[in-house]
């Protein structure tokens, strides 16, 4: 019988080695197996390392397919913000599955690659960035030109994710800027979604994940700010693409009430991202003293606290034991509780019985 593992793509098996039992496969046989299922997949952004083995052990425990990942800005070339290189998140990500015994199906998902405009330096940065996840051991890729015109954004997304799309590793693609919490933003019409997606098939692309503007926000909630997601159009714009193959990707559902979430599997959402909350969860155990220091740089510096996580990283990553625990605990508890909600308890088990 056909494992899971037969699902990882050669550059992985080679990569981790013939040994392995590592289940790192890409989201396109995740999503192309689970398109008609009610069913989504958390991915998370973890800013923060400590918060990994507590989500890999609900995984394990509720039998769920998990994603890892991080944005262009959070681990770039140069490990962006969180100090987390491709190199280093894969190794992180593989260390932790390894040391745990982490059995389940994931992927690591280089997230919102964006080129802000067209200019050729913009499209280079995310293209030398693509090639550097590659060569991690990244299985999965957002490209997010969103920023741009339509037709830019069509003949930018089309140019960086052609040979990806060709691999069939895991494409997401986005229109309609998700903006952070405290910015306005329009929602994206079923008009905008068709032509995005009908221009990157005639161009030979074959994304498995749409990211659109349906009123969700990136980070934290503001005080009053209310969350505000229109399904109706999440669900008429997934009707009017799904004959092409393609889900929807929801972003920014930090601070969204848990049984709404069980809600969007019904509009075609199939991958769920979770960034923030798990940065907040490391952050409400880290030593009293050391979330004084990072307030403070934050205050000095009139920055996010996100922004804290890299020159911070290595006394955050090096915290004693009984924190670390904590931590690990929180994010067991929250990634059950997601994952329920998500509706994906026994996703991988799912998973096998489709691709059988």
């Amino acid at each position: 019988m056909p494992s899971l593992l037969d699902l990882r793509p050669d550059y992985i098996k080679n990569k981790l080695g013939e040994n392995s039992n590592i289940c790192l496969i890409g989201s396109h046989p995740i999503i192309s197996a689970l398109r008609d299922d009610n069913v989504m997949v958390m991915a998370c952004n973890t800013r923060i390392k400590l918060v990994i083995p507590g989500i890999m052990r609900a995984a394990e425990e509720l039998d769920a397919i998990i994603g890892f990942e991080l944005a262009k800005t959070e681990g770039h070339i140069d490990g962006g913000y969180t100090g987390q290189t491709p190199q280093i998140y894969f190794d992180t990500i593989v260390g932790y599955a390894d040391q745990i015994n982490f059995s389940k199906p994931f992927f690591i998902h280089g997230d919102h690659i964006t080129v802000k405009d067209t200019s050729e330096e913009e499209i280079q940065s995310s293209e030398a960035l693509i090639k550097t996840e590659l060569e991690a051991g990244y299985t999965s890729f957002a490209i997010d030109a969103s920023f741009n015109e339509l037709n830019d954004n069509i003949s930018i997304t089309t140019r960086l994710a052609k040979a990806l799309s060709d691999m069939q590793i895991g494409l997401e693609v986005e229109v309609g800027e998700v903006k952070s919490t405290g910015q306005e933003a329009e929602i994206t019409t079923i008009e905008e979604a068709t032509t995005f997606i009908d221009g990157l098939k005639s161009n030979g692309l074959n994304p498995d994940l749409l990211a659109i503007n349906n009123g969700s926000k990136h980070g934290n909630y503001k005080p009053g700010e209310e969350v505000h997601i229109d399904l109706q159009r999440t669900g008429d714009i997934f009707r009017a693409i799904k004959g092409h193959g393609v889900c929807i990707a929801q972003h920014g559902i930090t601070g969204t009430p848990l049984h709404m979430m069980g809600k969007f599997t019904e509009y075609g959402i199939r991958k769920g991202n979770v960034g923030t909350l798990w940065q907040n969860i490391a952050h409400a155990h880290l030593p009293e003293d050391l979330m004084t220091e990072i307030k403070k740089w934050v205050e000095d510096n009139k920055s996010d606290i996100k922004k804290a996580t890299k020159p911070f990283k290595e006394r955050i990553d090096s915290i004693g034991e009984s924190y670390r625990r904590e931590i690990e605990e929180h994010a067991y508890r929250e990634a059950c509780e997601h994952i329920k909600a998500f509706r994906a308890v026994g996703s991988a088990s799912l998973l096998k019985e489709k691709v059988r």
